[in-house]
């Protein structure tokens, strides 16, 4: 009986001793696997690890220096062992499926990898950043004024860090292929002219007094209501109803009233065929507006039946465009006029072309704080 107990002790200890050997072993090959090092010693990590070495993480004035783990894996054991659970497809990427092992094929998965990074990222609401800089830690006073009243503002909603710090460490993906490809598939849905019906115009228009109108400065603007008069060949003949301040020379059509939303500009040769529907005081200028009417021609295509998909494709835009540096702003944050130099003051943050960034100023401007909102701004 004394000789069963010693085995059982012995088989005990051993086991003991085993189970430690284990979990200390896969405790420090979870260590070694989360370290700098390893990361960077992957060949498909080449160009990851170059723009973190380039980047403020890496090397600052303070010298305290952000690994790999302190951006890509949580804190606490259970967040970490599911990422570490999770980076199992990254070795299979790796070794037996290579899909990043090159400097192209990591160009053509930046957004792929930028965006899922953001998502895990903004699912923990932003553990990892917050390992680090806390809110509560923060002294206000040290910071420029712009930094102060940004922080000031996220620390009272507890803002995610990744919503407004997105290119810290790695360069920004260009976000632009998914607008402009369904822009493209907006263009080939251009619904063709037909006489009574009311359409939307995809992108800037020239229009002219007559069918056979040179192209001129007159221009239609995108996303603006007509109505099909008539068609002459690959030509049509559409009303623009609108509003021009009563005083001036009447050329830029707006499509409110005391708001700067442009739907058409028009030259001398338009000016003519102008009808004035009614006459009102904007209360905020002060000013007097003209509801007018003006027959133009244009090329027939281009138009597009329902308004609706242009608010989409639009909306894509500004989400692409927006979330590459920062949290996408509510259209609601300024009126319409206060959009035109919203916009202009992050121009210099996005690459548009002038036609997208008019789309985008004016959907911004449709479903502005001040704009009442109809079935056409949704």
């Amino acid at each position: 009986m004394a000789l069963i107990k010693r085995h059982a002790l012995w088989w005990a200890v051993a086991g003991g001793v085993i189970t430690a050997i284990v979990i200390l072993g896969a405790w420090q090959g979870v260590h070694y696997t989360s370290s700098t090092e390893f990361c960077l010693s992957c060949h498909s990590m080449n160009t990851a690890g170059k723009e973190y070495q380039q980047s403020i993480h890496f090397k600052n004035a303070s010298g305290v220096r952000a690994e790999c783990r302190d951006c890509h894996i949580p804190p606490g054991a259970i967040p970490m062992l599911v990422r570490k659970t999770q980076a199992l497809n990254d070795l299979y990427r790796t070794f037996i499926s290579p899909s990043i092992d090159t400097p192209e094929k990591f160009a053509e998965k930046r957004a792929e990898l930028a965006q899922r990074e953001w998502k895990r990222m903004s699912d923990s609401a932003s553990a990892t950043c917050k390992s680090c800089h806390r809110y509560e830690a923060m002294d206000h006073a040290r910071q420029s004024p712009n930094a102060a009243a940004q922080m000031t503002a996220a620390a009272a909603k507890n803002s995610n860090c990744i919503d407004c710090h997105k290119g810290i460490a790695h360069r920004m993906p260009d976000m632009s292929s998914g607008f402009r490809d369904e822009f493209k598939r907006l263009v080939r849905q251009s619904a063709p002219p037909v006489v009574g019906k009311t359409l939307f115009t995809l992108t800037e228009k020239s229009i002219y007094a007559g069918p056979d109108g040179a192209k001129g400065r007159a221009m239609l603007m995108p996303a603006t209501e007509v109505r099909v008069l008539s068609r002459e060949g690959d030509n049509v003949r559409v009303e623009i109803v609108g509003w021009r301040e009563s005083a001036g020379r009447g050329r830029v059509i707006t499509q409110y009233p005391g708001k700067r939303v442009f739907s058409a500009v028009l030259d001398e040769s338009l000016m003519q065929g102008v009808k004035v529907l009614k006459t009102q005081v904007d209360p905020d200028s002060h000013q007097e507006w003209q509801q007018i009417s003006v027959p133009v021609w244009s090329r027939g295509d281009g138009f597009i039946s329902d308004i609706r998909p242009v608010w989409q494709y639009a909306g894509q835009m500004l989400q692409s465009t927006c979330s590459a540096c920062h949290g996408v702003p509510a259209t609601t944050r300024y009126s319409a006029n206060g959009w035109i130099a919203g916009l202009k003051a992050m121009s210099t943050y996005y690459r548009l072309s002038n036609e997208e960034e008019r789309i985008l100023l004016k959907y911004l401007q449709t479903h502005a704080s001040d704009v009442p909102q109809t079935e056409n701004n949704k």
